[in-house]
């Protein structure tokens, strides 16, 4: 409790400035979330991380919003479908997710202008709603068809 500033203080009863002192690097122990492995576990169904993939999923959305389906119940399975493409392709270079990267995965799975059919949204079935699905989906495109330049594929 603190004392009035009209009462005498004895000089023992001062308080004294002190200097606050780090925690030697030595004995602090190592956060485990810090710690990394030297090699990411990879191969199949494994995915390839990507900073802020899920903003695939937002970008999907708006630009599989344009299209037109003939049967409507498709268009989350494709839209998901999309984003794991898209995430897909930006983590390749270890980067977020960008507007080209969803138009390339577009182009890669020949969605664009017009109607999309039930049949041409059947390579999407069930990803919406299935891990598995999306990780086997993803495996199923190799890198190389992912690396397309998105300048040619919007020409």
């Amino acid at each position: 409790m603190t004392q009035p500033t009209f009462l005498p203080v004895p000089a023992a009863g001062e308080v004294r400035a002190t200097i606050p002192t780090q925690t030697p690097e030595l004995a602090r122990t190592g956060k485990v979330g810090l710690q990394r492995s030297p090699r990411s576990a990879g191969g199949a169904n494994k995915g390839t991380p990507a900073p802020d993939a899920g903003y695939a999923l937002t970008i999907a959305h708006r630009e599989v919003g344009k299209l037109t389906f003939e049967h409507e119940h498709d268009r989350h399975d494709v839209e998901v479908g999309i984003a794991v493409l898209a995430a897909k392709r930006a983590s390749i270079i270890s980067r977020g997710p960008t507007l080209d990267d969803v138009r390339v995965a577009l182009a890669h799975c020949g969605l664009g202008e017009g109607v999309v059919s039930h049949f041409d949204a059947k390579i999407f079935a069930g990803l919406a709603h299935s891990w598995v699905a999306q990780r086997h989906f993803a495996d199923a495109v190799s890198d190389e068809d992912l690396r397309v330049d998105a300048d040619v594929v919007s020409h």
